[in-house]
Protein backbone atom coordinates (compact mmCIF):
# COMPACT_ATOMS: atom_id res chain seq x y z
CA UNK A 1 0.00 0.00 0.00
CA UNK A 2 1.13 3.27 -1.07
CA UNK A 3 1.86 5.64 1.76
CA UNK A 4 -0.84 8.76 1.65
CA UNK A 5 -3.34 5.98 0.00
CA UNK A 6 -5.88 6.74 2.56
CA UNK A 7 -5.46 10.86 2.81
CA UNK A 8 -8.45 13.19 2.26
CA UNK A 9 -9.59 16.57 2.05
CA UNK A 10 -12.13 16.24 4.57
CA UNK A 11 -12.75 14.92 7.76
CA UNK A 12 -14.38 11.13 7.87
CA UNK A 13 -15.78 9.01 10.35
CA UNK A 14 -14.25 5.63 11.95
CA UNK A 15 -16.04 2.77 11.08
CA UNK A 16 -16.99 0.13 13.82
CA UNK A 17 -18.73 -3.21 14.01
CA UNK A 18 -20.95 -4.92 17.00
CA UNK A 19 -22.25 -7.88 17.32
CA UNK A 20 -25.44 -9.49 18.55
CA UNK A 21 -24.74 -12.52 19.56
CA UNK A 22 -28.16 -14.87 20.70
CA UNK A 23 -27.16 -18.13 22.43
CA UNK A 24 -29.76 -20.36 23.37
CA UNK A 25 -29.46 -23.24 26.38
CA UNK A 26 -31.73 -25.40 25.72
CA UNK A 27 -34.16 -23.10 28.26
CA UNK A 28 -33.42 -19.57 27.82
CA UNK A 29 -32.25 -17.19 25.17
CA UNK A 30 -28.90 -14.93 26.17
CA UNK A 31 -26.92 -12.73 25.07
CA UNK A 32 -23.11 -12.35 24.95
CA UNK A 33 -21.29 -9.54 26.29
CA UNK A 34 -17.75 -8.78 27.23
CA UNK A 35 -16.33 -6.65 30.11
CA UNK A 36 -14.50 -3.63 28.27
CA UNK A 37 -11.14 -3.67 29.60
CA UNK A 38 -10.12 0.11 28.27
CA UNK A 39 -11.30 3.29 28.31
CA UNK A 40 -13.82 4.55 27.26
CA UNK A 41 -16.36 2.77 29.71
CA UNK A 42 -13.95 0.72 31.39
CA UNK A 43 -15.31 -2.08 33.37
CA UNK A 44 -18.70 -1.98 31.37
CA UNK A 45 -20.43 -4.58 29.70
CA UNK A 46 -20.94 -4.21 26.07
CA UNK A 47 -21.32 -6.01 22.99
CA UNK A 48 -18.21 -7.12 21.26
CA UNK A 49 -16.86 -5.35 18.38
CA UNK A 50 -14.47 -2.96 17.46
CA UNK A 51 -12.74 -0.77 14.63
CA UNK A 52 -12.47 -1.75 10.95
CA UNK A 53 -9.14 -2.05 9.46
CA UNK A 54 -8.42 -0.78 6.25
CA UNK A 55 -7.76 -3.95 4.92
CA UNK A 56 -11.15 -5.85 5.32
CA UNK A 57 -14.38 -5.85 4.63
CA UNK A 58 -17.62 -4.77 7.57
CA UNK A 59 -18.18 -8.90 7.85
CA UNK A 60 -14.30 -9.67 8.12
CA UNK A 61 -13.94 -7.31 10.53
CA UNK A 62 -16.61 -8.40 12.54
CA UNK A 63 -15.56 -12.15 12.87
CA UNK A 64 -11.73 -10.73 14.05
CA UNK A 65 -13.56 -9.04 16.66
CA UNK A 66 -15.56 -11.39 17.95
CA UNK A 67 -12.83 -14.18 17.91
CA UNK A 68 -10.43 -11.32 19.79
CA UNK A 69 -13.11 -10.76 22.10
CA UNK A 70 -14.40 -14.02 22.79
CA UNK A 71 -12.82 -16.72 21.03
CA UNK A 72 -15.79 -17.64 18.85
CA UNK A 73 -15.02 -18.19 15.32
CA UNK A 74 -17.00 -19.63 12.11
CA UNK A 75 -20.60 -18.08 12.79
CA UNK A 76 -23.27 -17.44 10.95
CA UNK A 77 -23.89 -13.29 10.93
CA UNK A 78 -26.47 -11.30 9.61
CA UNK A 79 -26.00 -7.58 9.43
CA UNK A 80 -29.08 -5.83 10.69
CA UNK A 81 -28.27 -1.93 10.74
CA UNK A 82 -25.80 1.21 10.47
CA UNK A 83 -25.73 3.04 13.65
CA UNK A 84 -24.57 6.63 12.87
CA UNK A 85 -25.79 9.07 15.98
CA UNK A 86 -23.12 12.13 15.64
CA UNK A 87 -22.34 11.33 19.64
CA UNK A 88 -22.61 7.94 19.80
CA UNK A 89 -18.68 7.49 20.69
CA UNK A 90 -17.16 10.03 22.68
CA UNK A 91 -13.41 9.62 21.16
CA UNK A 92 -14.35 10.22 17.69
CA UNK A 93 -16.74 10.60 15.18
CA UNK A 94 -17.73 6.61 14.75
CA UNK A 95 -20.23 4.65 12.66
CA UNK A 96 -21.09 1.04 13.37
CA UNK A 97 -22.54 -1.49 11.38
CA UNK A 98 -24.39 -3.85 13.47
CA UNK A 99 -24.93 -8.04 12.94
CA UNK A 100 -26.77 -10.56 15.03
CA UNK A 101 -25.96 -14.38 15.35
CA UNK A 102 -27.65 -17.11 16.71
CA UNK A 103 -25.66 -19.78 18.43
CA UNK A 104 -26.51 -22.98 21.02
CA UNK A 105 -23.81 -21.35 23.77
CA UNK A 106 -23.13 -25.32 24.04
CA UNK A 107 -21.18 -25.31 20.74
CA UNK A 108 -18.43 -22.19 22.48
CA UNK A 109 -15.91 -21.71 24.71
CA UNK A 110 -16.43 -18.07 25.27
CA UNK A 111 -13.18 -16.44 26.69
CA UNK A 112 -12.71 -12.81 27.37
CA UNK A 113 -9.32 -12.19 25.36
CA UNK A 114 -7.57 -9.10 23.72
CA UNK A 115 -9.19 -5.82 24.93
CA UNK A 116 -12.34 -7.69 27.14
CA UNK A 117 -11.42 -8.25 30.91
CA UNK A 118 -14.44 -11.09 29.97
CA UNK A 119 -16.77 -12.50 27.89
CA UNK A 120 -20.15 -13.76 29.68
CA UNK A 121 -23.38 -14.94 28.62
CA UNK A 122 -26.35 -13.11 30.06
CA UNK A 123 -30.50 -13.81 29.77
CA UNK A 124 -32.02 -11.64 27.46
CA UNK A 125 -34.11 -10.04 30.05
CA UNK A 126 -31.47 -9.70 33.02
CA UNK A 127 -29.14 -7.69 30.92
CA UNK A 128 -26.94 -5.48 32.90
CA UNK A 129 -26.14 -1.63 31.78
CA UNK A 130 -24.66 -1.53 28.93
CA UNK A 131 -21.91 0.72 27.21
CA UNK A 132 -22.21 3.13 24.13
CA UNK A 133 -25.45 3.17 22.66
CA UNK A 134 -25.70 -0.49 22.87
CA UNK A 135 -28.82 -1.44 24.64
CA UNK A 136 -30.44 0.50 21.75
CA UNK A 137 -28.54 -1.85 19.47
CA UNK A 138 -29.76 -4.35 21.31
CA UNK A 139 -33.16 -3.75 21.39
CA UNK A 140 -33.06 -3.29 17.49
CA UNK A 141 -31.62 -6.16 16.77
CA UNK A 142 -33.70 -8.18 18.73
CA UNK A 143 -36.79 -6.42 16.95
CA UNK A 144 -34.97 -7.44 13.63
CA UNK A 145 -34.43 -11.32 14.95
CA UNK A 146 -38.33 -11.06 15.08
CA UNK A 147 -38.76 -10.44 11.71
CA UNK A 148 -36.08 -12.40 10.05
CA UNK A 149 -37.51 -15.72 12.43
CA UNK A 150 -40.80 -15.59 10.79
CA UNK A 151 -39.41 -15.73 6.87
CA UNK A 152 -36.07 -17.38 7.68
CA UNK A 153 -35.02 -20.74 8.96
CA UNK A 154 -32.65 -19.26 11.65
CA UNK A 155 -34.01 -21.44 14.56
CA UNK A 156 -32.87 -24.07 13.54
CA UNK A 157 -29.38 -22.30 14.44
CA UNK A 158 -30.41 -22.58 17.73
CA UNK A 159 -31.09 -26.23 18.04
CA UNK A 160 -29.10 -29.36 18.25
CA UNK A 161 -29.82 -32.02 14.91
CA UNK A 162 -32.56 -33.78 16.45
CA UNK A 163 -35.35 -31.84 18.27
CA UNK A 164 -38.82 -31.79 19.16
CA UNK A 165 -41.82 -29.49 18.30
CA UNK A 166 -41.90 -28.29 21.24
CA UNK A 167 -38.33 -27.06 21.48
CA UNK A 168 -38.91 -25.46 18.35
CA UNK A 169 -42.10 -23.64 19.82
CA UNK A 170 -40.15 -22.40 22.83
CA UNK A 171 -37.28 -20.62 20.48
CA UNK A 172 -40.14 -18.54 18.49
CA UNK A 173 -42.44 -17.60 21.98
CA UNK A 174 -38.72 -17.04 23.57
CA UNK A 175 -38.34 -14.67 20.43
CA UNK A 176 -41.25 -13.11 20.35
CA UNK A 177 -42.05 -12.93 24.07
CA UNK A 178 -45.49 -14.72 23.63
CA UNK A 179 -46.72 -18.07 24.57
CA UNK A 180 -48.66 -20.53 22.61
CA UNK A 181 -51.48 -23.43 23.28
CA UNK A 182 -50.75 -25.83 20.29
CA UNK A 183 -52.98 -28.52 21.36
CA UNK A 184 -55.95 -29.35 19.11
CA UNK A 185 -59.38 -28.73 20.41
CA UNK A 186 -62.47 -30.42 19.38
CA UNK A 187 -66.11 -29.34 19.18
CA UNK A 188 -69.36 -31.17 19.94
Amino acid sequence: MGENLYTYKYPHPSVATDIVVFGYDGKNLNLLLIERGGEPYKGSWALPGGFLQMDETVEEGALRELNEETNISNIYLEQFHVFSAVDRDPRDRVLSVAFFALVRKSDYNVLGRDDAIRAEWFNISELPPLAFDHAEIVDMAIENLRRAIMFKPLAFRLLDRTFTMGELQHIYELVNGTQHDCRLTTRS
